[in-house]
């Protein structure tokens, strides 16, 4: 199963997509961690979240290819990208959109806090915030807050159960 996990900076995902990862014993990629790795010194250019997205769509790739579960984390905030990992398995039933999303407030005061891969303010969640393209397809939205993750994690579970089962 391939589980996309997506919001805007600061609400959350990330928190969220690693743990979701560990409960379901699954591999891991994060964005943020992958740009670091790639670009030493970053420019946020479309070329380089091009280059991104490429090789998390590679690392899907190759975990279909090995049978192994993924959580991909990023913000995929325009539908043209969504649509290409959705266009890129074969069979639709392996592929789950979570959208994680947060109040403003909580937003601005996870962004003041350093984070070891995410350098993304304020200044960025509201950019993002006005270029974000509504993902149309049925997916599971969560709200985080502070004090939520258990929770969180447990509906995503049911979800992905659910839906897994249903779409058998």
């Amino acid at each position: 199963m391939i589980i996309i996990v997506f919001g805007l900076p600061g609400s959350g995902k990330s928190y969220f997509a690693s743990r979701l990862a560990q409960m379901l014993d699954a591999n891991y990629v994060n964005s943020d961690m992958l740009r670091k790795e790639l670009f030493p010194n970053r420019t946020y250019s479309d070329a380089e979240k091009g280059k991104v997205y490429d090789t998390m769509f590679q690392k899907m790739e190759e975990a279909i290819a090995q049978g192994k579960n993924l959580v991909l984390d990023a913000t995929f905030h325009k539908n043209a990208s969504r649509k290409r990992f959705k266009d890129g398995i074969k069979e639709k039933e392996l592929l789950f959109f979570i959208e994680i999303q947060a109040e403003e407030n909580t937003v601005k005061e996870r962004l003041k806090k350093s984070r070891p891969y995410s350098e993304a303010d304020f200044k960025v969640h509201q950019l993002i915030r006005q270029q974000w393209e509504p993902l149309q397809i049925p997916h599971l939205t969560l709200v985080s807050t502070n004090d939520n993750i258990d929770s969180m994690l447990q509906e995503a579970a049911q979800y992905l159960n659910h839906e897994s089962k249903s779409n058998r």
